[in-house]
């Protein structure tokens, strides 16, 4: 489909490739960032299958709190998978070369999988709402249902809305300059390369980022400040502490996730002096997250520390 948009839209187009330079500034000992970023890589993978397995394997974990908490790790290891491999064949093999489709490919993957990760949060933050502001209602609203319906939800609205971020990019005329200095292919990099005007992507750009993640973000702030209203009411003191719980990992990896967001946002807008920081930041936002996430819930979360001690058949006593 990008392949059409770009040939039908000009007959003046000269690149028929975007050149990867990678981490800026640090061009000639980059590649010793490929041990961590493997390591990253792998932990990320081997910790979702290990928490995808104990979910399927252990029927006390089959409950809606879980069943979203397996749908984040499948997200988790699809975005990390869509930029690891090609940034480690860059700091590898120097396989610089990625054509304009799959750039743009990879361009509408890494916004896809970032708006499905947030719309999961918000999903979990609903779940945890109910269950602690409406317990008695809670098995009648969350069922299985209801997560294959806000999934199938989440995953339709995220299909369709980052499709205009490709397509407006892949109508420009790159005619000049291919090389890109980034690891992957981010709207804002690619765009910056064309000899047309890109104030169109960039709006677009912002109004997708307000659209997706700031309302993802205001019903997260929505749920959690009804959420503390309703344990502030508690008589009990450990019947609060207990609520607030099974909140305390979602919440940790909500503000990493959306803190460098920000981070990223502000530091583009910016224009700092040193490139190589939002780089960086733009790369650990995609490969940090799906590693941190298994690891906060299974250091936080006793039902899924007893699963995953029962599946390596460990003999560890949970507190």
């Amino acid at each position: 489909m990008f392949q059409d948009l770009r040939d039908s839209n000009s007959s003046q187009f000269q690149v028929s490739e975007f050149i990867l330079m990678g981490f800026p500034g640090i061009h000639s000992w980059q590649h010793w960032l490929s041990l961590p970023l493997a390591l990253l890589y792998l932990l990320a993978l081997g910790a979702n299958i290990l928490i995808l397995t104990t979910i399927y394997q252990e029927a006390s974990l089959h409950q809606p709190m879980y069943n979203f908490l397996g749908i984040l790790a499948v997200v988790d290891m699809g975005l990390a998978t869509t930029i690891m491999p090609k940034i480690l064949a860059i700091l590898w093999f120097s396989a610089k070369a990625i054509s304009l489709p799959e750039c743009f490919a990879q361009m509408y993957a890494i916004h896809f999988f970032v708006a499905m990760e947030s719309g999961i949060f918000v999903c979990m933050a609903i779940d945890r709402y109910v269950a602690i502001c409406r317990p008695l209602r809670y098995p009648s609203i969350v069922t299985d249902s209801f997560v294959i319906k806000a999934t199938l939800f989440m995953a339709v609205r995220n299909c369709l809305s980052p499709i205009s971020v490709p397509i407006l990019a892949a109508q420009k005329n790159y005619c000049l300059h291919n090389q890109i200095e980034h690891c992957f292919c981010t709207n804002l990099g690619v765009t910056s390369l064309s000899c047309d005007d890109r104030k169109i992507n960039s709006i677009n750009q912002i109004f997708l980022a307000w659209l997706i993640m700031g309302s993802d973000l205001g019903l997260i702030i929505l749920s959690y400040a009804l959420i503390l209203r309703s344990v502030l009411k508690l008589n009990s003191k450990e019947a609060a502490s207990k609520a607030l719980n099974t909140c305390t990992s979602h919440l940790i990896l909500i503000l990493f996730f959306y803190t460098v967001i920000v981070v990223i946002s502000i530091t583009h807008s910016g224009g700092m002096k040193l490139p190589l920081i939002p780089v960086l930041l733009n790369v650990l936002h995609n490969v940090i997250p799906p590693a941190l996430n298994p690891m906060v819930y299974a250091l936080k979360n006793k039902e899924l520390r007893q699963g995953l001690c029962k599946l390596l058949r460990l003999n560890i006593k949970s507190n």
